[in-house]
């Protein structure tokens, strides 16, 4: 008997064949004597449409809307430019697999797709939808070398263990519907006011746009401040000369530049003295192994025209030729059952390397440590050196194999000087300070050629009589904070926001934390994809390396009723949750009962929002005469049957006086046109002659308003002494 292997794609299916020495290819799979080995395309599969659940949800119509089917179904992806189309490659694939699984000579199925939520879903989405009743193996693996599939083919876990990875992988998948599907189509019926344009909402696409948002704004509003310094030149015995930034409790940083011309004055011609000198010698360690978003920051910033989502392409492409392992982890150490194969790999590639002596294998926690490592290890090569690599695949395989190889390098050392002087003056009561920094061991930094920029400060000794020979104030204005480029938008999705330090690379314990608990935004899977999107559909523009909101983002994120899927904190509880769902500390159905609850609250908002009906432009209907301009939306008011209303109402804005109106009749007194003209143009109108409920006969003002919190129109009574 035989078993199906379905892998997640064509290339992967080939390296598990070649690891069994299977030759033979037939139409979709290769057939060996234990192994028929077939693959996917990714999804073969997507959810139904809302439409494929109900004919009337093709025009979209507000009323028709939450919409949340009882059961979710699938069917066969539609072609990728004709949504009303199968996909005809993958009904295909679909095919072929189910001919394989219910051959008579086949007794099990191997699920041999990604080892992540994702990865999880594509197989058993299959799995569901083909209504599979042979026994499911899963092959779980962070490479595709053969000693890996060959170990792993040994070690099969029976797919029923993947439970929870299935609810985290399927809950995410009907969340992204529920909220997509439906504030994409009431929001794009409320706002979609330029041609008709669709409005996309998303749980991870909205608080990505907040982020660049925000930064735009930081820099719309700075707000120029100058603060001032005073350098000296100072000169030694043996006539060297070397600079002192001036210090006054502990702060360089001055408000009053008068008060520095003072000291300036002061100094001119003075002695100083060196009243302390430190040396340390200070230790430099390399930027830790990379995760998936570590390493889209690095290429991105470093070279140009390169965007994450091409980073993942790329990575992707060199896991499935065996090259890298599994490049969607967050983890930035490996696990501690890696280290004989870490070894294994870096003997094999640091041969011939200038710097071969000095590349010492180590198990340092800095590199191996289980209580960091979240699903799968950091990005490291694989023993399979890699020839006729393209230009691309050339750039991000020698990012990942220099920093596997700098970990088990010397570490950088320095030696740091610091020089404290101090002009005798009451005048001068701060003191001076002149820093140096050398290398003096090169260590890991030769790999990339990091060149250190020293400081070399002279020769002086503590109580040394130094001659004031220069000094001058200098004028430093705070610059604005710089735009998101793809690497700050990275680390900010990756921890929302946590202990984020943007020039660091270093991970500081609470953004550890965060990355490990699954509090972030997205994953490192879909990151790129989100940012990608933004762009795609217009939210965001790029120039060179900078993100900045288009005016159609910055309007969506100002206008948008549903605050909570633009709040970092809301989204990061969410993919916490789907995280805690594959631990099994939540369950699926809490968390889309949750996801219910939230579309619902959220659609009804949308629908009462009336922020943008300003945007629509009505042509007055032939045969209407105007009688004023909507206060709400400013288009033409009508008369009708029933009571004076907007001409914009197709649109939603629901401004109406009626003609029966209960209030004004309780007056006594009739709603008619040349009221609601006066009313109109006034904001107000005034009554005689109005009853009261005792009988009493007054004059008052009427007012038309709107109550902010119900959306609703209601009269205002205001009395004329």
């Amino acid at each position: 008997m035989r078993k199906v292997i379905i892998a997640e794609k064509p290339s992967v299916a080939k390296n598990i064949a070649d690891a069994f020495k299977i030759k033979k290819r037939n139409d979709g799979y290769f057939e060996g004597e234990e192994y028929l080995v077939t693959w996917a395309f990714g999804h073969l599969l997507q959810l139904l449409d809302a439409k494929d659940y109900d004919e009337s949800m093709k025009g979209w119509r507000m009323d028709k809307f939450p919409f949340i089917p009882e059961q979710f179904k699938y069917k066969v992806k539609c072609d990728s430019y004709n949504r009303n189309a199968e996909d005809k490659g993958a009904a295909k694939q679909l095919g072929i697999i189910k001919n394989l699984i219910t051959r008579e000579d086949v007794n099990a199925v191997i699920s041999a797709t990604d080892y992540d939520r994702e990865g999880q879903v594509i197989a058993d989405e299959l799995f569901l939808y083909l209504d599979v009743k042979k026994p499911i193996y899963r092959l779980l693996l962070n490479e595709w070398t053969e000693d890996e599939v060959k170990k792993g083919m040994s070690n099969l876990k029976l797919n029923l263990e993947m439970q929870p990875l299935q609810d985290a992988g399927i809950g995410r998948q009907l969340a992204d519907w529920i909220i997509g599907i439906n504030l994409t189509s009431v929001a794009t019926l409320r706002y979609g006011f330029e041609d008709n344009k669709i409005i996309n909402i998303g749980r991870v696409l909205l608080p990505t746009l907040k982020i660049i948002y925000d930064r735009d704004k930081e820099i719309e509003n700075f707000q120029a401040s100058t603060y001032y310094k005073l350098i000296a030149n100072f000169k030694t015995k043996a006539n060297v000369e070397f600079e002192g930034l001036y210090y006054e409790n502990s702060s360089e940083k001055f408000d009053v530049k008068e008060y520095l011309d003072e000291v300036s004055k002061v100094l001119k011609d003075k002695s100083a003295i060196v009243v302390d000198k430190e040396i340390e010698k200070k230790r430099e360690y390399p930027s830790p192994l990379f995760n998936l978003s570590n390493l889209q920051g690095y290429v991105t910033s470093k070279y140009k025209g390169w965007t994450s989502d091409k980073v993942l392409k790329v990575a992707q492409g060199l896991y499935e030729k065996k090259f890298i392992t599994y490049p969607r982890t967050a983890s930035v150490v490996l696990e501690e059952s890696l280290k004989d194969k870490a070894k294994k790999v870096l003997e094999t590639l640091k041969k011939g390397l200038p710097y071969e002596k000095d590349i010492k294998f180590n198990s340092s926690k800095r590199v191996f440590d289980n209580s960091k490592v979240e699903s799968h290890s950091a990005i490291t090569p694989t023993y399979v050196i890699p020839k006729n690599l393209s230009k691309d695949e050339e750039i991000v395989y020698t990012a990942v194999k220099n920093r596997f190889i700098m970990q088990f390098m010397p570490v950088a050392e320095f030696e740091e000087t610091k020089i404290t002087i101090k002009v005798y003056d009451e005048k001068i009561p701060g003191e001076f300070v002149a820093k140096g920094r050398v290398q003096i061991v090169e260590g890991w930094r030769v790999v990339e050629k990091i060149e250190s920029k020293d400081t070399i400060l002279p020769l002086v000794i503590k109580d040394e009589i130094l001659s004031v020979v220069d000094n001058k104030v200098s004028a430093v204005t705070k610059k604005p904070p710089k735009y998101h480029t793809e690497k700050t938008l990275l680390r900010v999705m990756e921890t929302c926001g946590k202990s984020y330090k943007e020039d660091s690379e270093e991970e500081s314990e609470e953004m550890m934390n965060a990355i490990l608990s699954g509090f972030s935004i997205g994953t490192p899977a879909t990151r790129a994809e989100t940012i990608k999107k933004l762009k795609d559909i217009g939210y965001i523009t790029t120039k060179g390396k900078s993100l900045k909101c288009t005016e159609l983002g910055e309007t969506i994120v100002e206008i948008f009723p549903a605050k909570e899927l633009l709040d970092l904190e809301y989204t990061g509880r969410l993919e916490k949750t789907l995280s805690d769902i594959e631990k099994q500390k939540f369950n699926k159905s809490d968390f889309l009962k949750l996801i219910c609850e939230f579309t619902i609250k959220s659609v009804n908002e949308i629908k009462k929002d009336t922020s943008l009906l300003h945007k629509f432009k009505v042509e007055l209907p032939e045969g209407s005469v105007e009688i004023g301009k909507c206060p709400e939306c400013g288009n033409p008011i009508i008369e009708g049957n029933k009571g004076f209303g907007c001409s914009n109402w197709k649109n939603g804005c629901k401004y109406t006086i009626w003609k029966d109106d209960k209030y004004i009749q309780s007056f006594n007194k009739k709603v008619t046109k040349e009221m609601v003209e006066l009313l109109l143009k006034n904001g107000k109108v005034g009554f005689r002659n109005l009853v009261s409920k005792k009988g009493n006969i007054f004059t008052a003002y009427l007012r038309y308003e709107k109550n902010k919190e119900t959306g609703y129109y209601n009269w205002k009574l205001e009395f004329i002494d």
